[in-house]
């Protein structure tokens, strides 16, 4: 929906004006902040700091323009004295079935999943879809967050969303030579970790018939059939546990033994992060399934090549799935 030019010039604009561009300001702060949940937060902000400033709105920008810049600066002071966000991978070594303590981390340490129907398009051209997905890959985002804070807004606005320099400098009140400095040492920093390398860009038939066959190895929980679906190097992260796995054979004794609390539980399909994901529900002592984890699973090629398991319940809600399945 355009907003009509009439109510911009006349201070007029309705909620709806500035609601139409929710879905891509939530994808703008997700990938800021590396959160699901401060992203719902930094949006909701945007739009209490627009809502009250719409008097000062002259129209000497687009809408969207402003909107974004009042979103940076939410994100940019959420972000001033915070930790980055991380996948486990980034915080230590792999290590062994047998050797897990327990040991976990806040929620703040950790990059969280995010729904695709809350970032991407709900329709359009494939090719741009499946850009926008490797833009939203946990890797690619958990890559930004070691970008410091207006390089990160710099590198989104000018490689995900095409800003030209010269909007991307207005909207951060500096100079196109800056901007360009900025992107050139973001550029760097991500090819130094070189994220996402080798997942596939979109799902394709054989792929989803391997996520298929993935939830029936895994709900009838046979362990054996689940890892000869996994590649020789996958991954597999739980947070808030400080800990994650590599291989099939550690995985394997993973399921068979501290996770043995996996049997009887089933799945429900949802997608995350430009990948085929799950709402994991363990069997419930008083009756049915209760939500455990959202597992996020990414695929290349024929092969799973990473298992994300993030064991909070709050993302349930965000997600629209249930708390709790009946029997």
């Amino acid at each position: 929906m355009a907003v009509r030019p009439e109510a911009v010039a006349g201070n007029e604009m309705q909620l709806e004006d500035l609601d139409q561009y929710r879905r891509e300001l939530n994808g703008y702060c997700y990938r800021m902040l590396g959160s699901v949940f401060e992203a719902d937060d930094a949006v909701q902000e945007t739009m209490v700091r627009a809502w009250r400033r719409l008097d000062g709105f002259e129209g000497r920008s687009s809408l969207r323009s402003w909107l974004y810049r009042i979103a940076t600066n939410v994100c940019l002071d959420l972000l001033r004295g915070r930790r980055r966000r991380a996948l486990a991978m980034d915080l230590g070594p792999s290590g062994r079935a047998d050797s897990f303590l327990g040991a976990t981390r806040p929620e703040d340490a950790w990059v969280t999943p995010m729904p695709d129907a809350r970032v991407l398009p709900g329709d359009g051209d494939p090719a741009e879809l499946a850009a926008s997905k490797e833009t939203v890959r946990l890797a690619f985002v958990t890559a930004l967050q070691h970008l410091p804070a207006r390089q990160r807004a710099v590198l989104i606005l000018r490689e995900v969303l095409r800003w030209q320099a010269t909007e991307v400098a207005e909207l951060l009140d500096t100079s196109v030579a800056s901007v360009n400095s900025a992107l050139q040492r973001a550029r760097a920093t991500l090819a130094s970790r070189s994220p996402d390398a080798g997942l596939s860009p979109s799902i394709s038939a054989d792929q989803k018939a391997l996520l298929a066959r993935y939830v029936d190895a895994f709900e009838r929980y046979d362990i054996p059939l689940l890892v000869s679906l996994l590649r020789d190097d996958a991954v597999m992260t739980m947070p808030p546990y400080d800990f994650w796995l590599q291989g099939p054979v550690e995985m394997g004794r993973w399921f068979l033994g501290v996770g043995i609390g996996c049997r009887g539980s089933r799945l429900v399909a949802t997608a995350a992060n430009g990948c085929g994901a799950f709402g994991s529900y363990r069997l419930d002592p008083a009756g049915g399934h209760e939500a455990w984890s959202i597992q996020v699973v990414e695929v290349s090629a024929d092969r799973i090549v990473g298992h994300h398991n993030f064991l909070d319940t709050d993302l349930f809600a965000a997600f629209g799935l249930p708390s709790h399945l009946d029997p």
